[in-house]
């Protein structure tokens, strides 16, 4: 059982050791030697003439013999989902003494400095992830992004008389296969080979590293943000180990308790609808979180619906959070100060 996958933003200001956490606890989390394993590690930088193309791949012209021909260049997204994949065969192939699939991480620097909405495209369908780790939905890619794919996973292909793919043939199989018949064989990789779906495996990791001071450079809709986990690293380090403790423990024992809440600060957020621009999409609906047994821990609360709080709903104005806080404005001057009171935040809220 492959343990449940990280797909996360690590937020704060710069220089607060954001990617040094990625390489020294992350990695070794996941069981990544990066010296080892270079190929399991993927990495890349969003910016401003960062595109969709960059990251699953584009056509490029190149000029050989005085003719002009077209090839397709995988993009870091392609690159970690074929290297997922590989290891899951790989695994499929030789799983005596082997406990699970290798992993892969994908390592995106400075996320919200390009348009991430655009940058992922349809990818964006893939972030939601079921309980075994897979996407919960599929989403179809283009034929030269999917055969590429196949290639780098590698599948070789045989053409028939029409010069269409007929056949796939993968290494470690003692023939080849028509395509309807190749597909069972390899139902373990959740993609269809007929119509070209894909899904996230649950080896494949990506986790993202953001300024909080950049926010502003590129807009990142709540439909995005909720698909992520969010954890903040404060400039403090011993301000940083106190919110990790306030963080600690259940918030929630049951799901009917998580409704409960959402539902009185909806209310809350809506009565303080004058310091909102865009009320509508400011609410929480009950999936925002989503429940490990039943349970949501202080620090999802933190990192997740109060950062989403902090940053999207009252980001013009504070007034009201500390009012409903009981403490002067003052005391809220950064998002770690309002992290610290995640038990306050809730008790108040329940209190309405």
């Amino acid at each position: 059982m492959i343990n449940k996958p990280i797909q996360k933003i690590i937020f704060g200001s710069p220089g607060t050791g954001k990617s040094h956490m990625i390489k020294a606890e992350t990695l070794p989390s996941l069981g990544i030697d990066e010296e080892k394993n270079p190929e399991n590690v993927i990495k890349s930088v969003f910016h401003p003439e960062y595109t969709y193309g960059d990251f699953m791949g584009k056509l490029l012209p190149i000029t050989r013999a005085g003719q002009v021909e077209y090839n397709f260049y995988e993009g870091h997204f392609l690159k970690a989902l074929a290297q997922a994949y590989k290891n899951i065969i790989s695994f499929h192939q030789k799983a005596e003494g082997l406990e699970n699939p290798e992993n892969v991480i994908l390592v995106i620097d400075e996320i919200n400095r390009g348009n991430s909405s655009a940058i992922f495209g349809s990818i964006f369908q893939l972030l939601d992830r079921d309980d075994n780790g897979w996407s919960s939905y599929d989403t179809s890619i283009n034929g030269v992004a999917f055969f590429r794919l196949l290639e780098l996973i590698g599948f070789n292909f045989s053409y028939d008389k029409n010069q269409e793919i007929d056949e796939y043939k993968l290494k470690g199989f003692d023939s080849a296969k028509k395509l309807d018949t190749f597909k069972p064989k390899l139902s373990y990789l959740n993609f269809d080979l007929v119509n070209k779906t894909i899904k996230i495996p649950p080896n494949l990791h990506i986790v993202a590293t953001m300024n909080t001071s950049d926010n502003s450079i590129y807009h990142m809709d709540t439909a995005f943000k909720r698909r992520w986990e969010w954890e903040f690293i404060d400039v403090n380090e011993n301000h940083s180990k106190k919110i990790k403790e306030a963080g600690e423990g259940i918030a929630f024992e049951k799901p009917k308790e998580w409704e409960s809440f959402i539902g009185k600060l909806n209310q809350f957020i809506k009565s303080n609808h004058s310091y909102i621009r865009g009320i509508e999409d400011k609410q929480i609906g009950k999936y925002f979180i989503k429940t490990q047994d039943g349970k949501i821990d202080y620090a999802v609360v933190q990192s997740k619906l109060m950062f989403f709080i902090w940053d999207s709903v009252f980001n013009r104005d504070k007034k009201p959070l500390a009012d409903l806080l009981g403490v002067p404005k003052d005391e809220l001057v950064t998002f770690g100060d309002f992290a610290l009171k995640v038990k306050e935040f809730i008790k108040a809220i329940q209190e309405r």
